[in-house]
């Protein structure tokens, strides 16, 4: 079969397109893969001498607020962790505690109430719609990757619950302790108020780091009551 000069071009601008194509595809695929938590290249860290982590809330990253006790594990605290991919963190909450809004944006979060309660926990997605759940002993949420979201013990008793998230460095954003970081002409746009009280909300709410429990104000929040998911 013979082609003519315009068919090889022709054929050559496909092959050209396919390898374009194919070369792309892949390099997005890489990329997606770097994004994430190199696999492990040993079965358990030589910086590690136990698998085992005793007493989270005596020997782990330990914070204490007014709403409650947050203790977390890294590598730093355990060195069994490192390159697993995986941090953990357990709680426990009192009555009309929060863990305020805020993201982890190298990480999805699953988070399982152990008892105590109920938590009231949700995230808003890209949309602005949100997902708003009450949780009760044996039920578990999971947060996607860098959504805003929180918990709030609407219960009378203490919450007992953990979060494992799927990273080892997952990063954790507060949500309206950033905005109040931001230029005080550029929050005060944001938040549709005048600067005078963007400065008085900066002087009551510094960014909280480290990540710490919050409880409510008074007449905020009564334990046990207003039980829903409404917004």
């Amino acid at each position: 079969m013979n082609f003519s000069k315009a068919d090889c071009q022709s054929k050559m601008v496909h092959g050209m397109v396919v390898f374009v194509f194919i070369y792309s595809t892949c390099m997005v695929l890489v990329q997606r893969v770097d994004a994430a938590d190199p696999d492990p290249l040993v079965d358990f860290s030589a910086n590690a001498t136990t698998p085992v982590f005793r007493n989270i809330f005596a020997n782990g990253d330990v914070t204490t607020g007014s709403g409650g006790v947050r203790a977390a594990l890294d590598i730093g605290k355990f060195p069994g962790l490192t390159s697993e991919g995986l941090t953990v963190v357990q709680f426990k909450m009192v009555p009309c505690g929060e863990n305020v809004p805020h993201t982890h944006p190298r990480a999805t979060e699953l988070l399982s109430l152990i008892n105590g309660g109920p938590l009231q926990a949700g995230f808003i997605d890209t949309k602005g719609e949100t997902h708003i759940n009450i949780l009760y002993p044996g039920d578990l949420i999971v947060f996607p990757r860098g959504l805003l979201h929180f918990e709030v013990n609407v219960g009378t008793e203490t919450a007992f619950y953990i979060s494992a998230l799927n990273s080892q460095n997952p990063g954790t954003l507060d949500a309206a302790g950033a905005v109040l970081q931001l230029p005080e002409r550029a929050a005060a746009i944001a938040l549709n108020i005048d600067i005078a009280a963007v400065r008085a909300l900066k002087s009551q709410r510094p960014y909280n780091e480290p990540p710490t429990l919050e409880a409510a104000k008074p007449g905020v929040c009564v334990p046990g009551q207003f039980i829903t998911t409404d917004v």
